[in-house]
């Protein structure tokens, strides 16, 4: 077997999600195409990833501190 040692750079790739949460949080580009259904897709993309992030906080904080 030959296994392929992995490097510290390897190791902190950020992979889809991380892209993701890049392009949804990012800079806007402006060569790409824009309509108001695509922004409100968007914004509520946003809204939905933050409440989400709030609410395991919440509940790591409510397993942690109570």
């Amino acid at each position: 077997m030959n296994k392929k040692k992995s490097s510290v750079k390897e190791y902190f790739e950020l992979g889809e999600v991380g892209r993701y949460f890049l392009r949804l949080f990012g800079k806007k580009y402006k060569d790409k195409p824009d309509s108001i259904n695509l922004r409100l897709m968007h914004g509520i993309n946003r809204i939905a990833v933050i409440i989400f992030i709030l609410a395991l906080l919440f509940f790591i904080s409510k397993k942690l501190f109570f």
